[in-house]
């Protein structure tokens, strides 16, 4: 049997690599005589650039950033042929902060636009941004700022970083500093930068925001908008309500301002990986994250790869940490089946503690139930 295991990370626990790993040799442990082959998939967020080195090549550069806090962190830059390739979740991720340090009033995407300048650096002549996971609300102010275009107040004088202060905006210190090198922003969401289903409102407050900061933010983050059109030769109209503008923070916004485009982040992974080509061989496509829920069915990993699954007639095993999708938007994404880490090892720190022993074992009873 023709098995790809084809995963997005666990967050917090296992890489997408390290998950396809452990599945692969889960399966192969009570099949052996099957065929096994592995792609592990990013969207956007954390693993982007693992997933895409791994499936292109080319050479890593070894970036000295910040983090969302102005804390030194790594970070790095995928130079492949005339293409960059960073991922926003290495300087503005919100794994990078505690619970207790999580404000996005004052969190800043500042060392995404250190990376955002090496890339230019380096000669490309065009730079992918890979968006998701992010602990900012800044619409991309401070990426814009590193690269040369601060945000100023009636004075004249630069803002503090984070997205609160954006409520005082009056202008810009300049321009990015591209030399017409092209952006894009991969990434799925498709919410606008303002409103009921912008930035602020959907991803404030799993970033630390409050009812009350929440509308704080909406609001200034609509008057930097508003900047950045008046401001910023060729941005696009309308910026606040353009579909990916609210991405990781609005730093789709921020893309979009200097004349970038969007691409879809699981759309380009497939490209990059050669996965529509794997899937035309198998019989069997197992994929998963670390929370399957409604919001996985919106453009994620899982949903790519089960869309696909199910155009070629190909079952969909997902398997999860944690399953909370629902049945009937599920298989009529393409999910055959979907199995939990939770449900399997008992409870949730079980899930988290040993996550690789469940996904071995879980691997193992499905290879038992669809090997022929």
């Amino acid at each position: 049997m023709r098995v790809l295991v084809c995963p997005d990370k666990f967050a917090g626990t296992l890489t997408a690599v390290e998950v396809a790993a452990v599945i692969a040799e889960g399966w192969l442990a009570v099949a052996p005589g099957d065929h096994v082959a592995t792609k592990p998939l990013a969207d956007g967020g954390p693993g982007f650039l693992e997933v895409v080195g791994g499936a292109i090549g080319g050479r890593v550069l070894p970036v000295p950033t910040f983090d969302p806090l102005g804390r030194p962190v790594a970070g790095s830059v995928l130079v492949a042929h005339a293409t960059a390739y960073l991922e926003s979740s290495q300087a503005c991720g919100l794994h990078l902060l505690t619970e207790a340090e999580r404000d996005p009033k004052t969190t800043t995407s500042h060392g995404l636009g250190v990376l955002v300048a090496a890339a230019v650096e380096s000669g490309v002549r065009e730079i992918v941004v890979g968006l998701g996971g992010s602990a900012t609300n800044d619409a991309g102010a401070g990426m814009l700022a590193a690269l040369g275009a601060a945000p100023l107040d009636v004075a004249g004088y630069a803002l503090p970083y984070g997205g609160a202060a954006l409520a005082l905006c009056d202008g810009l210190g300049g321009v990015p500093r591209l030399r017409t090198v092209a952006l894009v922003a991969a990434a799925d969401v498709d919410n606008p930068l303002t409103g009921l289903h912008g930035a602020s409102a959907v991803f404030g407050p799993q970033k630390g925001a409050s009812r009350v900061d929440v509308l704080l933010l909406d609001a200034a983050l609509e008057r930097f908008a508003s900047v950045l059109e008046r401001d910023l030769p060729g941005c696009p109209p309308g910026l606040a309500s353009l579909p990916g503008a609210g991405a990781a923070g609005g730093l789709g916004a921020a893309i979009f301002a200097c004349g970038g485009r969007r691409d879809s982040g699981i759309g380009l992974v497939r490209r990059l990986t050669g996965l529509d080509a794997a899937l035309d061989e198998c019989d069997l496509v197992i994929t998963g994250e670390g929370s399957f829920d409604d919001q996985s069915l919106r453009g994620k990993v899982v949903a790519g790869v089960a869309n696909a699954a199910r155009d070629r007639g190909v079952p969909c095993v997902v398997i999860a940490g944690r399953v909370e999708a629902g049945r009937r938007g599920a298989l009529a994404a393409g999910v055959t089946e979907s199995h939990s880490l939770v449900e399997y090892l008992g409870d949730e720190a079980a899930a988290l503690s040993r996550p690789a022993e469940g996904l071995r074992a879980l691997s193992g009873r499905l290879a038992g139930q669809w090997s022929r």
